[in-house]
């Protein structure tokens, strides 16, 4: 079902319904853009820890806009013994529904736009009829500047839109008014004589009893006060009546917004491929800015979305990574279909769109949600039904190019590689990669993964090796070499100098959240939540034993997890570093490795 500003309202009891009744949805998002400055490669370093790739991606790609959003919902009919299908195609766009609502400012990446035009993306759809929206700050914010024009009306203070902002000389004031006004003034010299500390004026209004006076725009956006003779009992009603108008414009305006609050209320298992970006754009646009901290943003996304899996992920894993060569999302819909896995059962609910995955529609949100779906089906019923499994939950997210970190654990910390083998090196500017392998020629077969233009990770293929370059590097002047402990280490200090206390795990293990739970509802959209000031965080990767070294298995929700390898996938050299990487043609998220 595609679904536009023209029929959202008629359309969200439909979506209301469909994830009432889903046993699980699946997501997709399309953006206007990835990177706004670093190349893909400087984007997904292969030596990233979680909080660099969280922190690059929220200062590189927030400003791009997520306006395109599809929702495929899954329930199984036992009688039918298939799953039936409800696709949502959402187009979004961030209309300002009035001259005191956020005028928001986004930017595009001319790559992506040329991608999606390609693809046959509807532009038209997204700008004259994209579904507008609010966050939890913004709908907020908006009912109180409605509230406090209400009271103030209410009290004959009349609306800002009835003031005028400047004046170039002395008003006219009719003679009926003149004592009223001297009388006025009169208090007010004398509050200022005496002890008082306030003055109570009485009530008054700037237009005459029998008039009501209301701003009307027109279908061109052209303002004009409308003026009419009412008795008080018909300016009650038009003031009522213009409260009620003023809450459904409010409601229209939080728009797309009560869809994911939908989503986030109905705790349903949401899937999606590659998901990161698309969870950060969800909730940076939909329920709040992205916060600094990488476990806040762990605690937001359990809020928003309290069970996740990721189908990247999955088809990565054992048993999964020993017969999927491919995980981009199209070809891994094509290889979950032949043996030994099996296409699902599936039928398109009466009244929505019928998607044909012959034709293959990648790169409409829609489609590629449903074929997210069908992935998830195929890859759980190979395991077992996927409908008798009690909670198939990885709540993990993969993280595109990372060598030793595949994923991103959102209910606890993140894999702690040591990274012995490793080491930080500093150098001029004009360095060039063919440098970095001269100074380290003798050291056999190495890894280079820049960081910016003066400093870059070494990976050696021994760690025995690490001493013998730090030893030989001693008195060099025009380049330094740390271990990577010792670059963690530096790191820390600085955010010491800045006041930025580093983490540390906490005896009591998990604390309290600090964002409430998706179910405590304070506004029309979102849930409210508050910042414990003050309270201590959790760290974000303790070290636990050996947790995180390379040969330290894993567990997740469907297998011991392992770590994936070059098997099935091609090594992809990129200014210097090499990194396993799926050929890929799965949209904006895994062009981001194939770049």
């Amino acid at each position: 079902m595609e679904v536009t500003r023209r029929n959202f309202k008629e359309s969200l009891n439909a979506v209301y319904s469909a994830l009432e009744e889903a046993d699980f949805l699946a997501i997709d998002g399309e953006f206007s853009g990835i990177s706004d400055g670093p190349n893909v490669s400087a984007l997904t370093n292969g030596l990233d820890t979680p909080e660099e790739r969280y922190s690059k991606l929220k200062k590189h790609s927030m400003d791009f806009l997520l306006f395109q959003f599809g929702i495929c919902t899954f329930k199984y009919d036992q009688t039918k013994s298939k799953y039936i299908t409800k696709p949502f195609n959402f187009y979004v766009f961030p209309k300002p529904f009035n001259r005191t609502s956020p005028d928001l400012k986004f930017i595009c990446q001319s790559s992506s736009i040329d991608f999606l035009a390609s693809q046959g993306f509807d532009f038209n759809k997204v700008f004259c009829q994209g579904i507008p929206y609010l966050n939890q700050e913004e709908e907020v914010q908006l009912r109180e500047q409605s509230e406090e024009r209400r009271h103030q009306h209410a009290n004959g203070v009349g609306t800002p839109s009835f003031i005028s902002p400047s004046s170039k000389g002395p008003a006219h004031v009719p003679e009926e008014h003149k004592d009223f006004i001297n009388r006025v003034i009169g208090k007010v010299d004398a509050l200022l004589t005496n002890s008082e500390k306030s003055l109570d004026l009485d009530p008054c209004t700037g237009f005459p009893k029998g008039i009501h006076v209301e701003t009307v725009e027109t279908e061109k956006k052209e303002r004009y006060i409308q003026v009419i003779k009412v008795d008080d009992e018909e300016r009650k009603r038009r003031e009522q009546q213009k409260r009620e108008r003023e809450q459904e414009e409010l409601n229209d305006a939080v728009g797309f917004s009560r869809v994911i609050h939908a989503i986030s209320k109905s705790g349903k298992l949401v899937v999606g491929h590659n998901m990161l970006l698309d969870v950060m754009h969800t909730i940076h646009q939909f329920y709040c800015p992205l916060p600094e901290d990488l476990q806040d943003f762990k605690e937001v996304t359990m809020c928003v979305f309290p069970r996740l899996l990721d189908t990247k992920l999955m088809a990565s894993t054992l048993p999964f990574k020993e017969l999927i060569t491919n995980t981009s999302l199209a070809e891994l819909e094509k290889q979950v279909k032949e043996s030994p896995f099996k296409s699902p059962q599936v039928e398109t609910a009466e009244g929505f769109h019928s998607y044909d995955t012959a034709q293959q529609q990648l790169h409409e949100a829609g489609y590629d949600a449903y074929i997210t779906g069908l992935c998830f089906v195929s890859m759980a019923n190979y395991l077992g039904n996927a409908h008798d499994r009690a909670d198939p939950t990885f709540k993990t997210l993969f993280l595109m190019r990372i060598i030793d970190i595949p994923y991103l654990n959102v209910t606890g910390p993140d894999l702690q590689p040591k990274r012995d083998h490793v080491l930080f090196v500093t150098f001029p500017k004009e360095w060039k990669t063919s440098d970095l392998y001269q100074l380290f020629s003798a050291f056999g077969n190495i890894q280079v993964s820049w960081l910016d233009d003066t400093s870059a990770f070494v990976s050696l293929s021994q760690t025995d090796q690490v001493q013998i370059a730090m030893n030989t590097s001693r008195y060099a002047e025009s380049y330094r070499i740390q271990t990577y402990a010792e670059y963690v280490k530096g790191k820390h200090q600085n955010k010491e100098k800045l006041g930025q206390t580093p983490k540390s795990w906490g005896e009591d293990g998990w604390r309290k959240p600090h964002y409430a739970s998706a179910t405590s509802a304070a506004t029309f959209g979102y849930p409210r939540y508050t910042r414990a000031a003050g309270l201590r965080k959790r760290s974000i990767s303790p070290v636990q034993g050996e947790q995180g070294s390379a040969d330290a298995p894993v567990t997740d929700g469907w297998s011991n997890y392992s770590y994936p390898d070059s098997a099935g996938s091609k090594k992809m050299k990129t200014d210097g570093v090499y990194s396993a990487c799926s050929h890929t043609a799965d949209g904006f998220r895994d062009s981001m490795c194939s770049g």
